[in-house]
């Protein structure tokens, strides 16, 4: 005591050091004095209430022992008068041995004379029920077989009671009914025959198939019957148990067996693709098999009889497990299948990303756009979780497929970011990948695909129209993935062009320059493989080609690459533009399957008509018609086309220029524009600087 009352003064001085750590704390002390009061006083009366818990314990066990001790009491003189009552009763049951033996030779001849017809009769009931099994009539010849066995065992029973150490008698009985066995032994050689041949006879004769059940399972309750008795008797007839259940199901095993066993025809050396062969038999061998059984045995007599009727109404009973098992059950499920899909996914892209570096082109679907398998895996995966949640209830499935979705959301935009790494290594040697532009169209088509598939999975497993949280975000994800996918592609053909357009107009260009015309063979044998994208994303790059195109032909007019030095070069020039944008009308017109794309063309010829005009003086007018059909134009363009004519004095193009801001349009917005993203290079100080003093020294 004295040990535990120093630990607990130790105990309270850190406690109160703990408490008056700072000065301000000591205005506090009457607080906490009260609040450990009130522990006090607490833990006092918990202690108080234990305590008469437990007297209250006590008290009631020495009552009960109290009462046992009674009974006990009682026990033994209730044992005592027994035991007293039974030695007097010995001397009565040796006098009653006579009446016992003549109850029993009572008995056996009771049994005699039950069983007389039967006995005379064997040899006639032998080939009676013979006949019947050759006849294929099973049900009738077990009948007449339960009798036969039943005389044989009545009798062999009441011999066996008698005198169960008298072989000579049993051996007769034995002797006499032995062909009852062999009858028996004939019976199930037939059904046995019957069952090997089950799927055949289910379709031609399913009578036969429910008679041969029907047999089997009366067997068995002959084989209960019997075990039972030789549990109080010790006594069992000879034969039995059959076990033909037993029995019946080793038959279907091996039934099955053989059935897979004899598909195989050729071997490893005959047939590399031996394998193959026999797993597709057998899938097709036990398809066949599996549709028979659930059409055509089910529904057969067999399973309306009585006897196989549910005992009880399953809709009455209780659930298996209690709702608290069941929610940690399915709360375990879903982390699992978190960590699982997580996992599933991350290898499914791995598989994926090693795909797209070979040298080999990706598969193509039935429509012949490119593709790769993560879709289909991907969406395997959610398709399983979805069909074991669907067998638990509504509320589960829609859990899960939320789930999937969610997951869905954070494997595409690792998706993404694999995509523009993919890219970015292309970049580094554009040798790499070979294929390189084939796997980027089939990125951008499993968008479309996954779009598909989430839209399936949502009609199949959801009742809900309500769109979830995913939704939005999936549909943002899928859409930024295939339009940098076509960005990456569209750069890939400009990587390609960027020396042809860096041709058009200069020098070179206007003294005959076949830049175009092979612009123009480029991008169409891009088309080719861009043919294989999927709507909505092939007729979105062919778009974004042609304006891009136009806009790099607008901006090499722009940089003011080349000065017209008079009229014949300004009309060869505009003419060259004109019969360019004929070209390129022509091959988007063609990309475009015949939809009208003139509008971004018709730009060039505009801008050409305005270097083709051969009066200075009505200049003016040319803009105003250029600025009217591309009101997105601006001043530094209009200064540019005009440095380009080469003919425009300081006067006339600042006259032009004064008079389009007095008379400025308003854009509305409602055409493509195309001039608003083209920039016009500014000369820098330095580079005129150069340029006036070249001009001095010559």
């Amino acid at each position: 005591m004295e040990e535990t009352n120093r630990e607990a003064v130790a105990t309270a001085v850190q406690r109160v050091a703990g408490m008056l750590q700072r000065s301000d704390q000591l205005d506090k002390v009457e607080q906490y004095r009260r609040r450990e009061a009130r522990k006090k006083a607490s833990v006092e009366a918990r202690l108080k209430a234990a305590i008469q818990s437990q007297l209250d314990g006590v008290r009631t066990g020495l009552t009960q022992l109290h009462n046992a001790l009674v009974d006990v009491k009682d026990i033994q003189s209730s044992l005592a008068d027994v035991s007293k009552d039974w030695r007097q009763s010995i001397n009565t049951i040796e006098n009653l041995k006579d009446v016992k033996d003549a109850v029993v030779q009572h008995s056996q001849l009771a049994s005699a004379v039950e069983n007389l017809k039967n006995i005379f009769s064997v040899p006639e009931i032998v080939n009676e029920t013979q006949l019947l099994i050759e006849q294929a009539e099973l049900l009738q010849a077990h009948r007449k077989l339960m009798d036969l066995e039943c005389s044989r065992d009545d009798l062999m029973y009441e011999q066996y009671r008698m005198d169960s150490k008298n072989t000579s008698d049993m051996n007769l009985i034995r002797i006499y009914f032995e062909d009852v066995q062999a009858l028996s032994d004939e019976l199930a050689k037939q059904l046995w025959m019957v069952l090997q041949r089950s799927m055949v006879t289910v379709r031609r004769d399913p009578t036969m198939l429910v008679s041969v059940v029907r047999i089997i399972e009366r067997e068995e309750k002959i084989d209960r019957r019997m075990l039972d008795r030789k549990k109080q008797t010790g006594f069992i007839p000879p034969g039995r148990p059959k076990q033909w259940k037993d029995k019946m199901f080793k038959v279907l095993e091996g039934t099955v067996s053989t059935r897979i066993e004899g598909t195989q025809s050729v071997t490893r050396e005959v047939d590399k693709m031996w394998l193959v062969r026999l797993l597709e038999i057998t899938r097709k061998y036990v398809l066949d098999d599996l549709i028979v059984v659930k059409n055509l045995m089910v529904h057969t007599e067999m399973m309306g009889h009585p006897e196989l009727c549910a005992e009880c109404d399953v809709n009455e009973l209780e659930p298996l497990l209690p709702q608290d098992v069941v929610d940690e059950l399915l709360s375990k499920y879903v982390q699992t299948f978190t960590s699982n899909i997580t996992g599933w996914l991350r290898k499914a892209l791995e598989t994926d990303k090693k795909d797209w570096q070979k040298d080999t082109e990706p598969e193509a679907d039935q429509d012949g756009y490119y593709q790769t398998t993560l879709p289909a895996i991907v969406f395997q995966m959610f398709e399983q979780n979805l069909q074991v949640a669907a067998q638990i209830d509504e509320s589960f499935k829609e859990q899960v497929l939320r789930l999937c979705l969610k997951q869905m959301n954070s494997f595409l935009i690792r998706y993404k970011e694999e995509a523009v790494a993919y890219k970015e290594e292309h970049l580094r040697d554009r040798q790499l990948p070979q294929c390189y532009v084939q796997y980027m169209i089939a990125i951008i088509n499993n968008c479309q695909t996954f779009k598909e598939s989430i839209n399936s999975l949502k009609r199949k497993y959801s009742q809900s129209s309500e769109p979830t949280m995913s939704d939005a975000a999936i549909e943002k994800t899928l859409n930024e993935v295939a339009k940098e996918g076509c960005q990456f592609l569209l750069d890939e053909v400009f990587l390609d062009l960027e020396h042809h357009l860096n041709e058009l107009l200069t020098r070179k260009w206007l003294t005959g320059s076949h830049a175009v015309d092979t612009i123009c063979v480029t991008v169409e044998d891009y088309f080719n493989d861009f043919n294989k994208i999927k709507k909505p994303f092939n007729q979105e790059m062919t778009s974004e080609a042609h304006r891009r195109v136009v806009m790099e032909y607008i901006k090499a007019v722009m940089q003011k690459r080349i000065t017209f030095k008079n009229a014949d070069e300004r009309r060869e020039g505009a003419d060259r533009m004109i019969k360019e944008a004929d070209q390129f009308k022509f091959l988007f017109r063609k990309l475009a399957g015949g939809e009208d794309t003139d509008r971004l063309c018709d730009a060039i010829a505009a801008i050409a008509e305005v270097f083709k005009l051969t009066d200075p003086t009505l200049l003016y007018l040319e803009v105003t018609t250029l600025v009217s059909k591309y009101p997105d134009i601006r001043e530094e363009h209009i200064l540019a086309l005009l440095a380009v004519r080469g003919d425009a004095s300081r006067e006339m193009r600042q006259m032009i220029i004064e008079t389009l801001s007095q008379n400025k349009m308003s854009y509305t917005g409602v055409t493509q524009p195309i001039f608003k993203d083209i920039t016009v290079p500014t000369i820098s100080m330095t580079s005129v600087t150069s340029m006036a003093t070249a001009k001095l020294l010559k």
